[in-house]
């Protein structure tokens, strides 16, 4: 990959690479920054198959770094820029990375703060080929407790990545909207495959939703990444600065990260062509993937989609399968002969060559996947299954609710009950929350007690931790 985004530069050095903000690094700078950091890197004793862990927020500095590492043979390992020493720790133990850019490590490897700059007397030139084993290896979303790192099954060449985006149409030379946190996979990996395909990559710092549709006019955003939490934030944006938005440069906007509540996906639906808006459901680990656009998703309201890559298979709690329309855990299969990643940190949940990262769904009679809720989050109330995403879905479609988080709580009686945490923009009363939510549900989904939040319950990739949630409301 580092060889390709060099010949890129050479065919076209003043091309925009990256930008963020008012800075904007050509094919050209991209290149010489890279191979400077590179043969840094190099000094410390960064090679091939080694990782290297990235640390910095959405910048420019962010793929400089990640190019850098690649034109090594190593493998860049993104987190986050915010973490705590302890996570820092953690991460590093099971890494053990070579280097790590933009965080101090706890013991005494190397490492480079933030805005680091090498000696300028390095050589600017491309350096010797190198292929690295694994193109990515980023770190578990929404997860509790010990982190894990999931070492992507993709060497690191452009021919190898791009046949890794079945129906994702990242056309040559398309301009890519980073609207989430790099550390986390899908924007980190959405739009490397947008640059090494040769197009221009525009990182947002903040995720303003005004802001998201001023950076879609201003450079004419080809392909737009976006979560819910996103999409619902922007159709609550008045009406006038809504319409008066021209989307036409949009070939395609994919959402992907959480379910998406049917009341935002039909209002996308409403404002732009049903064909170019695509959802996809995959973990980071890519045992399968499902990809649905939105004319067929009028045609099946509520599924994630099919199988576009490896199998899929709903199964009980003694893992018979299901017949369609019965919920239960989804299990995946890569396709035959086919590795998609490896974990450092924790073992995967396997059964006779089936794996699964948690999820509960359904499949119909013609194989759309309907997902429920992730299988550690459902709650049992009076031995009836509650699925929180249903109920925050619910809660989220009314007027003045920003966000929710449902968690199960114990009682004496039931086992447990609904409890819902709700950010509003406006006074609403429980009661009128509960009459809301049994227009939509039956009466034991409906949360039994209410807590408001001043502060949004989703992160910006529209994770939300409930577990963490949960726990903090438990008596100690």
């Amino acid at each position: 990959m580092g060889t390709g985004l060099d010949a890129l530069a050479s065919v076209n050095p003043h091309a925009p690479a990256v930008t963020c903000g008012n800075l904007t690094l050509t094919r050209r700078g991209l290149a010489a920054r890279s191979n400077q950091l590179a043969r840094h890197l190099e000094g410390l004793g960064v090679g091939v198959g080694d990782l290297v862990t990235i640390g910095l927020p959405n910048s420019v500095e962010f793929y400089v770094a990640t190019v850098a590492a690649w034109k090594l043979g190593a493998i860049p390992q993104p987190v986050s820029a915010r973490l705590p020493a302890a996570e820092i720790a953690a991460l590093i133990e099971i890494a053990d990375p070579k280097v790590v850019i933009g965080l101090e490590p706890p013991d005494d490897r190397p490492w480079l703060p933030p805005g680091f700059e090498p000696d300028p007397q390095l050589s600017d030139r491309s350096l010797p080929p190198a292929t690295p084993p694994y193109w990515k290896a980023p770190t578990s979303g929404g997860s509790t407790g010990r982190p894990k790192i999931i070492i992507s099954g993709t060497a690191g060449t452009r021919e190898d990545i791009l046949a890794r985006a079945p129906g994702l149409r990242i056309d040559p030379g398309s301009v890519f909207l980073v609207t989430a946190p790099l550390y986390h996979n899908a924007p980190f990996m959405f739009s490397l495959i947008a640059l090494v395909n040769a197009g221009h990559v525009v990182v947002m710092e903040r995720f303003d939703p005004a802001d998201i549709l001023e950076q879609v006019q201003r450079h004419r955003v080809t392909w737009l990444y976006a979560v819910p939490t996103q999409m619902g934030r922007i159709l609550r944006l008045p009406e006038n600065v809504r319409r008066s938005t021209d989307l036409s440069s949009v070939r395609t906007m994919l959402h992907v990260g959480a379910p998406c509540p049917e009341h935002v996906k039909r209002g996308w639906l409403e404002w732009i062509e049903p064909g170019r808006l695509l959802e996809l459901y995959a973990g980071t680990e890519s045992t399968a993937v499902c990809i649905i656009d939105g004319e067929d998703w009028l045609r099946h309201p509520g599924s994630v989609g099919k199988p576009v890559s490896g199998e899929l298979l709903i199964t009980d709690d003694e893992f018979q399968p299901l017949p369609p329309g019965e919920v239960g855990e989804v299990w995946m299969r890569p396709p035959p002969d086919t590795v998609t990643y490896h974990y450092l940190g924790a073992v995967a949940r396997e059964r006779d060559g089936w794996e699964s990262i948690g999820d509960m769904g359904s499949l119909d009679e013609e194989g759309y996947l309907y997902l429920a809720d992730r299988r550690a989050d459902m709650i049992l109330v009076g031995g009836a299954n509650v699925y929180p995403a249903e109920v925050e879905a619910a809660l989220e479609s009314h007027p003045s609710v920003a966000s929710a988080a449902v968690i199960g709580l114990p009682d004496d009686d039931l086992g447990n009950v609904v409890h819902a945490i709700v950010q509003t923009t406006a006074e609403v009363s429980d009661d009128e929350l509960t009459a809301h939510v049994r227009e939509h549900l039956v009466s034991y989904k409906v949360p039994r007690t209410f807590e408001r939040s001043p502060d949004p319950l989703r992160d910006d990739t529209g994770k939300v931790r409930r577990s963490a949630l949960r726990t903090a409301r438990l008596p100690s």
